[in-house]
Parts: structure tokens; C-alpha cells; sequence
């Protein structure tokens, strides 16, 4: 999903005569001048359109905590190899949860920023760029590079100079509104609620106060998105042959081809969902400094399965905690709440106004110090797990 020189870019699918990259797109850019060394190129999904550590091209990515589950995605390899040890460093892309997703399910952090604080080239609405690594501090420090300007990306924001690595916060009067409700979707795991819950009362031990927040999504908005990325996704399958049309993923065939039975009115219609999004988002921010919430309903699904309901006449039911924020472009992290009794990592979502994206890496440090996780790794061939 993010080109650099001299590879090419699969895009999950392999299709079309995969040409190399000519020039680095902007977060690989970014890292290069920083002189990263780059180690590998990690999978997603066809399109980046899934969930899930399916994909027709790099076959199938699997959970490090339980080789049977599934990693989520779209950033699929991005969550599997920070969780293995894989790399300290890893870039996803975000525009519904690819990011914080997988991150929840591998136990790891996944920060989304403010539209257009990291520059990506090609930019879409609520497409975002931002790293995923195994402390927030790392986050924190692949900021300074990523965040830089960039031409290329129309959307991008204001360069800014940000202390990146300054984590101090004194959470002592912040109003944190817990939304544990996600308005629509899979029906919330009661781990996943215990553990939200014990995350909020240790931001309300350092002197924050917890505000019950009402849930900013609908079904209507849900299914409208829904729509909108169908008619999107069909008219990109329209440009393939035949022959490509049969190398894709089964489920995202049976989702997209549904765009061919929407109206230029039902897209349009669709799309003004996002804005409705955009206006709930944005009024919850009137009541609070930032909103904590669970990053995914469910807490582990089957590695084999496009999504969580396995069904691609509803493959976003997952997302009703994440997308929000997406169309709303506020700054979203997630981060490690513990485990269930199964061993599988839940995770946390914290999230702040647009543009406040150092405060909420500021805000997730200071939990993540109060949650106090000891230091647990999934297990390497070897019987043991890498420390980095």
C-alpha cells in the first residue's frame, strides 16, 4: 500500500504487471531520510479492503498470540510482525480502523493521526498513514520523521514543530468520556467492557473525570459508508479483465458487485453519511478533552475469515468504534489492555480533538505507564519471544 523505489506494489492482489515503485511515497521517504533501514515490506489485504490477514496474493497472514486467529487488517502484516518482534518500526494505513484494528488484535500500538498530520500519497477521504509499534514511546519517535511535510499529498496539514518524544501529561482535570456503546455493530465482549473500564479508572485515579458519552455513530451512517465504499470498490473492479476479476478474493467480489445495484443517488447519499459522521465527532469534543472506548467489539475471530461476521453482506460491523474517527479526521490510538482469559490482547482506543495528535500520544503514554502491562510477548518457533 505504500510504494517505495524500486518495488512494486501489490496492493493485497498482485494483479496488472506490477511495475516498481519510481520514487518512495511519503512515509517511506520520510524514513529514508532519516536514514531507517528497511527490512521487509509487510502484507495486507486485496485493496486493503478487509479486516483481515486474507489476501490473494500474499496468501494468508496469521495471528504471533494464536496461529489460529486472525490478525485483523488492513494492516495485517504491519500487526503480526510488531507483535513478533518482527522489527521494531512498522507503517499501516488507515481509513476505517487498519491501523488500530490489527493492533488491538496482536496486542500492539496503533496510532492513527489527524488527517493529513502524516502526508500519504495517494490520499482519499479518512486515509491516514501511522505507526504501529510495541510501546508508544516508538510511536512517539517515528512521528518525528513521519510527520513531515510533503508536497505530494494534497490533504496534508501545516508543518508544525512538535517535541514528538515530550510524553509528559498531568491527566489531574481532563474530562475523559467513556463510550462503551458503539451506536450499531457486533454486540460488545464483556471482557472487552471489563477492561475498558479498568483502563478508565485508572485515568480517574490520576485525577481525571470520567464523563458517560452516548455513542456518535448510527446504522444509517454505518450502512450509508458501507454504500459509498461499495460503489468505489465496483468501479475499480470495472477496469479489470475477466481473468484479473477471478484472482481476487471471493468476499470482496461479493461485497463489491453489490455497487452495481446502487444509484449515483444512493453513492451520493452515502457519502453524506461521512459528513454526518463528521459532525457527531466533531460535538463530542464540546463535552470532553478525549474519548476512551474499546478499539474492536470482539476480541479473536478465525485467521481463514475475510472478517468478523464472515459475512460479506456485512463485513463492516466491526468498525463502529473506529471509523468515526476517521471521517471525522481526529486522532485515534490504540494500545494494549490486557488479556483475555483465552490469552488473546484487548485493546483500548483513546482519541482527541483534530490536530491534538501530541496530546493523544501524551494521554496513551500515561495509561499505558498506569496499566503497567509486564512485558509479554508471543512465543517464536524457538519457544521463545522476542524482546526488542
Amino acid at each position: 500500500m505504500i510504494a517505495t523505489k524500486g518495488m512494486p506494489v501489490p496492493v493485497g492482489t498482485g494483479l496488472g504487471e506490477q511495475m516498481a515503485a519510481t520514487e518512495d511515497a511519503p512515509p517511506a521517504a520520510r524514513l529514508a531520510e532519516d536514514n531507517a533501514l528497511l527490512l521487509a515490506k509487510t502484507t495486507c489485504p486485496d485493496f486493503g479492503m478487509l479486516s483481515s490477514g486474507l489476501s490473494s496474493f500474499h496468501g494468508l497472514t496469521r495471528n504471533p498470540w494464536d496461529l489460529a486467529c486472525n490478525t485483523g487488517g488492513s494492516s495485517s502484516g504491519a500487526g503480526a510482525a510488531a507483535a513478533a518482534g518482527l522489527g521494531p518500526l512498522h507503517v499501516g494505513t488507515d481509513i476505517g480502523g487498519s491501523v488500530r484494528l490489527p493492533a488491538a488484535w496482536c496486542g500492539v500500538i496503533g496510532f492513527k493521526p489527524t488527517l493529513g498530520r502524516v502526508p500519504i500519497d495517494p490520499y482519499y477521504v479518512g486515509r491516514c498513514a501511522g505507526p504501529m509499534t510495541r510501546s508508544v514511546e516508538d510511536a512517539a519517535l517515528m512521528m518525528i520523521a513521519l510527520a513531515r511535510t510533503d508536497r505530494r499529498d494534497a490533504m496534508r496539514l501545516p508543518p508544525e514543530t512538535i517535541d514528538w518524544m515530550d510524553l509528559e501529561l498531568d491527566v489531574k482535570g481532563l474530562r475523559v468520556g467513556v463510550m462503551m456503546a458503539a451506536g450499531c455493530g457486533l454486540a460488545l465482549d464483556d471482557e472487552i467492557r471489563h477492561h475498558v473500564e479498568q483502563a478508565a479508572k485508572q485515568l480517574e485515579a490520576a485525577g481525571a473525570t470520567l464523563v458517560p458519552l452516548a455513542p456518535v455513530l448510527t446504522r444509517e451512517m454505518l450502512d450509508g459508508l458501507d454504500h459509498f465504499w461499495q460503489a468505489r470498490q465496483w468501479s475499480e473492479l470495472l477496469q479489470l479483465s475477466p481473468e484479473e476479476r477471478e484472482q481476487v478474493l471471493p468476499a470482496i467480489l461479493a461485497w463489491a458487485d453489490g455497487g452495481a445495484l446502487l444509484s449515483g443517488v444512493e453513492a451520493v447519499q452515502g457519502f453524506q453519511q461521512t459528513m454526518a459522521m463528521r459532525r457527531a465527532t466533531e460535538a463530542v469534543f464540546d463535552k470532553v478533552d478525549a474519548v476512551m472506548s474499546p478499539t474492536t467489539p470482539n476480541i479473536a475471530f478465525p485467521a481463514e475469515w475475510p472478517s468478523p461476521t464472515n459475512d460479506p453482506r456485512q463485513p463492516f460491523e466491526h468498525i463502529a468504534y473506529t471509523v468515526p474517527w476517521n471521517m471525522g479526521e481526529q486522532p485515534a490510538i490504540s494500545l494494549n489492555a490486557g488479556f483475555s482469559r483465552g490469552d488473546m490482547p484487548i485493546g483500548v482506543q483513546l482519541v482527541g480533538p483534530r490536530f491534538a495528535d501530541h496530546f493523544v500520544l501524551k494521554l496513551a503514554r500515561q495509561l499505558e505507564a498506569r496499566l503497567a502491562l509486564p512485558a509479554r510477548w508471543p512465543a517464536l518457533p524457538d519457544g521463545k519471544s522476542a524482546v526488542l
